[in-house]
């Protein structure tokens, strides 16, 4: 009954589903994003390239067809500010892999790996290409997990422009010095008393900073203004992420809304940093962080997201483009901070969107979610959604990697991989380059 049930909804997405065997096939979407303001475009995983080889390739057509010129990244804002600077020309770095050479800490593969360095190659020769007729496109860090680097960033900013304004900075930052590199030390410690917030210097660094903003500008034109407005970013991440790493041990629903609230933050100052809020703008983040908090289960938790957020504020200006895959292998740890492994993926969930998709014997294709035709009204039935982040754990699947969502109340657009490949580190590990056995290894079955 299970199999007829299938087949027949599986049919009801034949004649809706945009095949993709080349570029031209995805013409039809980027005229439909093109047309947005803001482009958020998912991933299913951390660790598939054909999900970063897509984004990429759908974000150079959007930037050479339809003008975008601001790409944010679900990455730490100092690390991305290296490469941003080196696609701009504002860096004498030797190339793309050493400009991505401040993302170290894990997980590294994320942002260090060949899909990266082609894609940054090209938009440094994009913005540096003969002739300066065309503006520049800027690359951007969103994420505040770098407590520590944005700190230091705001201290070598002030120890620059006014040596004297650092000196207070440093003494204000000092107050972290007892916990040492790890934040979640300063969290814990705090929430169980043991030792004072530093949430008060913190807020007035920030303060201070924006009040001299006048006078730290200087003579030097756009130049001065850009790395103001870099510095009073890293300040405003410092004040999240303390924030933040308090909330840690108060709940996941409130960290997981602080940290998306300050993505929508980084978004809407960079939309007002260029252009006079007129730039249009590609987002890159996981699934979970763009697709629309309010169609899935995350909302019964409490919890809402970026792409929320980005909807509540822009409305019809936004288009939201998620991933799915139905098996394949994904680059992930086992656990948080260990090595990076190439790992099979088990074949999707019955009763999943996964399945249903793995069904339509199509191994890559698009949708257009927006439309009100069989396909979207079978897919706006609640199914299981399957979400890989940089841990995977089949040995609870469901439990780890599914949670239940509304697919065209989440996304404009989705892109299914029917069989997908793990995204290749630059540091290849011996992990990495074994592999992990199939399941059915010895028999092969």
């Amino acid at each position: 009954m299970k199999a007829g049930i299938l087949s027949h909804e599986s049919a009801a997405l034949t004649g809706w589903v945009q095949p993709v065997l080349g570029p031209a096939d995805f013409d039809r979407l980027i005229d439909q994003a093109g047309n947005a303001q803001v482009v958020l475009i998912g991933e299913a995983s951390h660790g598939t390239e054909d999900f970063y080889a897509t984004r990429a390739s759908l974000t150079r057509r959007l930037i050479e067809e339809k003008g975008f010129r601001v790409l944010a990244l679900e990455a730490d804002w100092p690390d991305m500010l290296r490469v941003h600077r080196y696609v701009t020309g504002r860096a004498a770095e030797p190339n793309a892999a050493a400009a991505l050479g401040d993302f170290r800490r894990f997980p590294a593969w994320m942002w260090r790996n060949t899909v990266m360095v082609e894609f940054v190659e090209w938009l440094r020769g994009w913005n540096l290409q003969p002739g300066g007729t065309v503006r520049s496109a800027g690359i951007f860090g969103m994420d505040l997990y770098s407590l520590h680097a944005s700190m230091a960033s705001v201290l070598a900013y002030l120890d620059n422009v006014d040596p004297a304004a650092a000196g207070r900075a440093r003494r204000r930052y000092a107050c972290f010095e007892h916990f040492g590199q790890d934040p979640q030390v300063y969290g814990y410690a705090t929430t169980l008393g043991r030792a004072e917030s530093c949430e008060s210097a913190v807020v007035d660094q920030l303060v201070e900073l924006r009040r001299n903003y006048g006078e730290l500008l200087g003579r030097e034109g756009q130049l001065a203004e850009d790395e103001f407005f870099y510095a009073e970013q890293n300040a405003r991440l410092v004040k999240n992420a303390e924030n933040y790493y308090r909330s840690m041990f108060r709940g996941r629903d409130e960290s997981w809304n602080l940290r998306d609230q300050h993505m929508a933050e980084t978004l809407a100052a960079l939309l007002g940093h260029f252009d006079g809020g007129q730039s249009k703008m590609v987002v890159w983040a996981h699934n979970s962080h763009l697709g629309d908090a309010r169609a899935t289960e995350m909302s019964r938790r409490g919890e809402w997201n970026l792409g929320q957020l980005v909807r509540e504020r822009l409305g019809r200006r936004s288009f939201a483009i998620g991933f799915s895959t139905y098996s394949g292998t994904v680059t992930a740890a086992r656990d948080w901070g260990a090595p990076a492994e190439r790992r099979h993926v088990r074949p999707a969930l019955e009763g999943s969107y996964e399945a249903l998709f793995h069904a339509s014997q199509t191994p890559q294709f698009w949708l257009d979610l927006r439309a009100d035709n069989d396909a979207t009204k079978v897919l706006r039935q609640p199914r299981l959604q399957r979400a890989i982040g940089v841990i995977y754990r089949p040995e609870s699947e469901r439990l780890s990697h599914y949670f239940e969502a509304c697919l065209p109340d989440q996304f404009d657009a989705l892109i299914h991989c029917d069989i997908t490949h793990a995204l290749e580190p630059l540091e290849r590990s011996s992990e990495w380059d074994r592999a992990e056995l199939p399941e059915t290894y010895p028999e092969g079955f």
